[in-house]
């Protein structure tokens, strides 16, 4: 079982990873904000009493089903009031990957501002293109290369077989280093 200073600290290490991982899915940072406090209530209220080495791979699957929760009710809305722009959101937002960093740190303030906004371009460059891949090969890269998941826990957390998490991810690093490498970037 896990106590609740295990709870808490596990919530606490995971909260800005799984604000990223829900921008990118939603595109909308203050949906992304409430996904993520609902999946952590429930983890909290449903799952608080699991042993804390169970934490990780309930909240990415509660993440996900929160996630897709959120695009069933959109898609609900949208079919209802299609024809009423004023319940339609701002889709002005875009998200800047900037804002999610933590401040500088004592190295990158001494860095040459040339190179500091090189860095935040090639950042922004790279958020966009993790966007525009199709949303189940954007879970499974944010899952494998940003949570560091293994193929099993990702598999298990987005509801599918372990080859599909590799094709998913083989077909996102394709995607990813073909635009990438179009735009000149080479990593």
């Amino acid at each position: 079982m896990a106590t609740e200073k295990e709870l808490n600290d596990f919530l606490k290490s995971i909260e800005k990873r799984a604000f990223k991982r829900a921008v990118y899915h939603v595109r909308d940072e203050e949906a992304a904000l409430d996904i993520v406090q609902d999946s952590m209530m429930k983890l909290a209220s449903h799952y608080g009493d699991k042993p804390a080495p169970e934490l990780p791979l309930l909240f990415q699957r509660i993440l996900s089903n929160t996630t897709l929760d959120w695009f069933r009710r959109q898609k609900t809305r949208n079919a209802l009031f299609s024809n009423m722009g004023d319940f339609q959101g701002d889709s002005d937002d875009e998200f800047d990957v900037t804002e999610t960093f933590s401040a500088a740190t004592e190295s990158e303030s001494n860095e040459n501002p040339e190179v500091i906004t090189s860095r935040a371009q090639l950042l922004r460059d790279i958020d966009f293109e993790v966007q525009q891949l199709p949303a189940r090969q954007r879970e499974a890269f944010l899952m494998r290369y940003w949570e560091d998941m293994d193929v099993s826990e990702t598999a298990t957390a987005m509801g599918c077989t372990e080859g599909s998490v590799k094709t998913h991810c083989f077909r996102a690093l394709q995607a990813l280093g073909k635009a990438l490498k179009a735009k000149g970037i080479r990593l």
